[in-house]
């Protein structure tokens, strides 16, 4: 059975199909995020309200470049489906920073689950494709294997999502009660920034951390403390893209960390520098407030 607001949620979208719409809002994890090239174009479309439970959005990148640029996102506790060419990947709930070379002229389209939204189409723990991309037609069989030349033949980005929207429909999820409340604990971290330790999540939602670690790798794919930690250097990334966290003492203190080494050792670990060395080639790539 679903949980009460999943029902809500899946009920009132029965007869709403294919009704996805422009998103807008800033996306978070990328780094040098105020760098834009022309060349590179990014869209993302909020799902139609029965899949909105499952999915947080669909996404394109599309570019035509001379020279070859790098592209790297921070992780984010998620499963994508992820579609280029003829091509259909499932992409698990990474741990480290994504790289990407684009070069040329192409195009990628995928499905970003909500944490813990992809664990109803399948029947095992997500943390089995944690820090794993793997062909959707080991998941999902031939169906899987022909759902980029289906979707990707579209000629617009709707009619691409409406392909996706049906495979998805097809797959007749259903959220328990268990995923349910993990996917809510998730979504709280995510929106939450003053949750900054596990022991604030296991008092509000009233779990025992045993509990809640074993349930949320099983839903969501990775532990919670590493998704708490994430999203503080998440914060930590948007603060210096803003030009907001030069001061890394008070920015430490906001984030929950015990003093601004912490921070620095998680955010160069992650981001590959320390937040100095990273505010500092943002100004060379043309980062800052947009």
């Amino acid at each position: 059975m679903c949980g009460p607001m999943f029902a809500r949620a899946i009920s009132g979208g029965l007869n709403k199909r294919d009704m996805v719409s422009r998103k807008h809002d800033k996306p978070r994890g990328i780094l040098y995020s105020g760098d834009v090239v022309p060349a590179i174009r990014h869209w993302r479309y909020w799902p139609s309200p029965d899949l909105a439970p499952f999915v947080e959005h669909y996404w394109t990148v599309e570019w035509d470049l001379r020279e070859a640029l790098v592209r790297e996102t921070l992780p984010h506790p998620v499963v994508h489906i992820v579609l280029e060419g003829e091509d259909a990947m499932l992409a698990g709930p990474a741990t480290r920073r994504f790289t990407r070379v684009l070069a040329g002229k192409g195009r990628v389209f995928g499905i970003k689950f909500h944490p813990g939204g992809f664990r109803p189409f399948i029947d095992g723990p997500v943390s089995a494709y944690a820090d794993r991309t793997i062909a959707l037609q080991a998941v999902f069989g031939e169906s899987g294997g022909s759902l980029a030349r289906q979707a990707l033949a579209e000629v617009d980005h709707r009619g691409t999502a409406a392909v996706l929207e049906r495979f998805l429909r097809a797959r007749n999820a259903r959220v328990n009660d268990t995923c349910e409340r993990m996917m809510r604990i998730a979504g709280r971290m995510a929106a939450d920034r003053g949750i900054t330790r596990i022991e604030q999540v296991v008092r509000e939602f009233s779990v025992g951390l045993r509990t809640l670690q074993r349930q949320f790798r099983d839903c969501v794919g990775v532990p919670p403390k590493w998704v708490i930690q994430r999203y503080r250097l998440h914060e930590a990334l948007a603060r210096i893209d803003e030009g907001l966290g030069c001061d890394w003492a008070a920015l430490a203190f906001d984030l929950g960390y015990a003093d601004q080494a912490h921070l620095i050792r998680d955010f160069r670990r992650l981001v590959g520098r320390t937040p100095a060395d990273y505010a500092k080639a943002g100004e060379r790539h043309g980062g800052g407030s947009e």
